[in-house]
Parts: structure tokens; C-alpha cells; sequence
């Protein structure tokens, strides 16, 4: 593009995150920096019949430079909207936030989910661990939740998104190990399937975004209400009762307290015998080991989904916990961290120095289902560029850990790592004790309550929830 083809606009309004949009429509592009907070007319407002086939907006230096190419007849049209364009070429759009940058050139390592990469070397091995976790976002045009609510979580499901996140990356070391890698466009395992096709977006997956939408209203949450970490770590636990296929144990920790022993009680799946029929699984296990006179390893054991919420701080977060936290990404049993900012959520999947390593759910896509094969599109589900990053110092102290041990010595190893790297503070991020304290109620394994519907069914009736317990949590307090 030459000089003369350009026209050099300015604007003195205000302005917000820009983003990259790349529209493969046969013919001519216009190409321009913009802003979305022009006024009438939108970035174009300037713009005359005989505006040349590109232009090019000068964004202000505080605010990172963004590219969005849009065809020609859109640009010499004062009319459009955001979002009429965004609709008509919603299956067309690549979208990436302004403040979007690649890793810098150092020879610092780069934890990702217990897995380390050195950056200069491994920068491609890096990127593909990244895009291989399933990436959720806002979605639009499913069925409504609830038949009458929402067809879109924009603007409140983004805690959700990221709880399904961390879920998934669970199921993915559940069903095919840490150490899988996703391919653009190669046959992936059946499991890999079936593990996508429990968050689809519709009430019948057992973690939709509907099902969640749904148990939250057990937690006090309305329907299109914004929820915390703790909030979705419950909905989580509950949700869990009704997956006989993955079939996981879900502990959430209380009073930043984590009990081994309930854990074990959880987790430690006993067969059936005369003798034991209608025992608890906590009464069975206690008097096996009573018999034996020693504790012993499970003859099954439930893999578990470890969940820990924390409050690290009270506006934001306290520095003593930083190195605690940064730990937390280093060990293998790692599933990230749900947190964010003030009602913007994000789903913490490593770091590197100071700078935490994120996935962003906040970009809208439209539904995706089932196709006649019975398989999922997944192109929209992995996010294929370089993540975003924050200082740890920006977090809001309202978190919550994600650790998943598949078997009993993944969580030995996980409590040594503990005691070992995180007991050791004088200010500590959170407890592990070996038994429950003396003024908490018994412990009482979760489980399903006692209904003739599947899962699905049962949570598409919020009067029913009533049969679960309303557990207390801490949500993201600052404004």
C-alpha cells in the first residue's frame, strides 16, 4: 500500500480493547487500526464515497497496535454495527486481544501445568503444550437455558468457562495423560471425543454450560448471574455425582484446609461383600484398616479432582504468598488456577517470572454440536496463538487451585510436594492435615441423591436441588 492510498485518521475519543479480525472473503480488504468507542458511524464516521480502498486509524501509544481487516463495501458504509458484522461473518472471525504479544527472548524456563520449557529452545514444544488444552468461550445460539433463559453466557459465563477448563484438563490426564498433544486436524482418540462432548452447550452433556448454569442455582447463583471460584468448584463437586464415565472423586477443600484422611475416604473404592452391604464407603474402609491394624493402600482407587480455594490476600494479593503459588504450576499433579479480576475470570495455566500464563474465555463463538458422524468439530475448542500473560502482583487473592492425583500415589506424592514447598512459609497459602479438626462435623462422602432421572434430567428441575447442601463460599470482593 502506498502513501498516497492512505488516509490518516485521528480521533480524541475514548478508547477500548481493539482486536485482530481476519475475514478470508475473496476481493479487496480494508485494513485499518480502530477503536470500538468511536461515536455515530463507528470508525468509518469520516469516511466519504470516495474513501480509498484501505485506510489507517492512529491508535494512542498507551494502548497496543491492533490490525483488523475488513472488506472494502463495509468500510465506505457508515451504517454498520459491531455486531451485525461480527454476525454475518461470525464463522470467519479469528479474534485476539490488543495487549496479545509473543513470549519474549529469554533463558528463563516456562512452567506449564507441572511441565517445564525452556523458552529460547522449546518455544514451538511450548505453544503446542498450550493450544493441546481445550479452550471454552463465550458461546451464543445454543437452546436456551432452562428453555425460557439465556442463549448466551457473554458477559457472565466466563468463571464457568474456566471451571470447565480445568475439568477438562483433568479428564485429558483422567483418559490420555499429561503428556498428550493435540494436532490441527488429525484423528484424535475416541476418548478425546467424548471428553469434548461433555461441555457441549447442550442440557443433555453432563458439564454444559447449562448444567452448570442450572446447579448454581443450589449455590444461591441465578441463572446468568456472575459466579466466583469457590462457587464453581461446588457446582463442579455436585455436577460429578452423575458422570458414571469418568467417575471422578471431587474434593473441595474448606477453611483452606485440606484432610488427607477425607481424601482417602473419598477416593478408596472397596469391592462389595456380604458383609459390607449398606456400610458406608468410610465405614467399609475404616474397619478394613481397623482389621489390619495398619493403613493400607486402596485396593481401588477413585481418581481424584482436587480443588482448593484460597483468599490470598484481602484487595489484592499478598506477596508472601507469590512464590507459594508459583509452586503450586510446578508439580506434576497440577491442573492450573481459576482467577482473575473483578468479574473477569481466566483459567492460569503456568508462568513465566513474574508473568502468569492464561487462558482467556472472554471471546464469543457460536455453538457447535454434534455432527452426523457423531464427532465434534473441535477447530474452535484450542486456542492456537500465544496465551496471555499478567503479573501475578495484577491477580484478584480470590483463587482456587486444581490438582487431579489418578491414582493413590499421585497423592502421596502431591502431600510430600506440600510439606515440602508449601508448609515450609511461616505464612502459609493453605493446610494439609492428616485428620479432620475436632470442631468440624464428620466427614460425609458426597453422593447422588436418591432420583430415578439421569443427571441431565434432574438439574432441568431447580426445585429439586433443595436435596443438596448450600455450601458457604468467598467470591472476587473487590470493585
Amino acid at each position: 500500500m502506498t502513501a498516497n492510498q492512505k488516509s490518516r485518521l485521528s480521533s480524541t475519543n475514548h478508547w477500548s480493547s481493539s482486536f485482530l479480525c481476519f475475514f478470508p472473503t475473496p476481493g479487496s480488504l480494508w485494513e485499518l487500526q480502530f477503536e470500538r468507542g468511536s461515536g455515530r458511524g463507528g470508525a468509518f464516521a469520516a469516511l466519504s464515497d470516495s474513501a480509498p480502498s484501505s485506510a489507517e486509524l492512529q491508535v494512542p501509544g498507551s494502548l497496543a497496535a491492533a490490525v483488523v481487516k475488513w472488506p472494502v463495501e463495509l468500510a465506505q458504509d457508515d451504517s454498520w454495527r459491531m455486531e451485525s458484522v461480527l454476525s454475518k461473518y461470525e464463522n470467519q472471525i479469528t479474534i485476539f486481544a490488543d495487549y496479545l504479544e509473543e513470549f519474549p527472548d529469554t533463558d528463563e524456563l516456562v512452567w506449564i501445568l507441572g511441565k517445564q520449557h525452556l523458552l529460547k529452545t522449546e518455544k514451538s514444544k511450548l505453544l503446542s503444550d498450550i493450544s493441546a488444552r481445550l479452550w471454552f468461550t463465550y458461546r451464543r445460539k445454543f437452546s436456551p437455558i432452562g428453555g425460557t433463559g439465556p442463549s448466551s453466557d457473554a458477559g457472565w459465563g466466563c468463571m464457568l468457562r474456566c471451571g470447565q477448563m480445568m475439568l477438562a484438563q483433568a479428564l485429558i490426564c483422567r483418559h490420555l495423560g499429561r503428556d498428550w498433544n493435540w494436532e490441527k486436524q488429525k484423528e484424535q482418540p475416541k476418548e478425546y471425543q467424548q471428553i469434548l462432548q461433555c461441555f457441549l452447550d447442550r442440557k443433555d452433556c453432563c458439564y454444559s454450560i447449562h448444567q452448570m448454569a442450572q446447579m448454581g442455582v443450589g449455590e444461591g447463583k441465578s441463572i446468568g448471574e456472575w459466579f466466583g471460584p469457590n462457587t464453581v468448584a461446588q457446582v463442579l463437586k455436585k455436577l460429578a455425582l452423575f458422570d458414571e464415565w469418568n467417575s471422578l472423586a471431587v474434593y473441595v477443600s474448606m477453611d483452606n484446609t485440606v484432610v488427607i484422611e477425607d481424601i482417602k475416604k473419598m477416593c478408596c473404592v472397596l469391592p462389595l461383600s456380604a458383609d459390607t452391604v449398606g456400610e458406608s464407603p468410610a465405614d467399609t474402609l475404616n474397619a478394613s484398616n481397623q482389621s489390619k491394624g495398619t493403613p493400607a493402600g486402596c485396593p481401588t482407587w477413585k481418581p481424584l479432582l482436587l480443588i482448593v480455594p484460597l483468599r490470598l490476600g484481602i484487595n489484592q494479593i499478598n506477596p508472601v504468598y507469590v512464590d507459594a503459588f508459583k509452586e503450586c504450576f510446578k508439580m506434576p499433579q497440577s491442573l492450573g488456577a481459576l482467577g482473575g479480576k473483578p468479574n473477569n475470570a481466566y483459567y492460569f495455566i503456568g508462568f513465566l517470572g513474574n508473568e502468569l500464563i492464561f487462558l482467556d474465555p472472554h471471546t464469543t463463538q457460536t455453538f457447535v454440536d454434534t455432527e452426523e458422524n457423531g464427532t465434534v468439530d473441535d477447530q474452535t475448542f484450542h486456542c492456537l496463538q500465544s496465551p496471555q500473560r499478567m503479573n501475578i502482583l495484577n491477580l484478584d487473592p480470590s483463587v482456587a487451585l486444581g490438582f487431579f492425583c489418578k491414582e493413590e500415589k499421585d497423592f502421596d506424592s502431591w502431600c510430600s510436594l506440600v510439606q515440602k514447598e508449601i508448609l515450609k512459609e511461616n505464612l502459609r497459602m493453605f493446610e494439609l492435615v492428616q485428620k479432620r479438626p475436632s470442631h468440624w462435623p464428620p466427614f460425609v462422602p458426597p453422593a447422588k441423591p436418591e432420583v430415578t432421572t439421569t443427571g441431565a434430567e434432574f438439574i432441568d428441575s431447580t426445585e429439586q436441588l433443595e436435596e443438596f447442601d448450600l455450601e458457604e463460599d468467598f467470591e472476587i470482593l473487590s470493585v
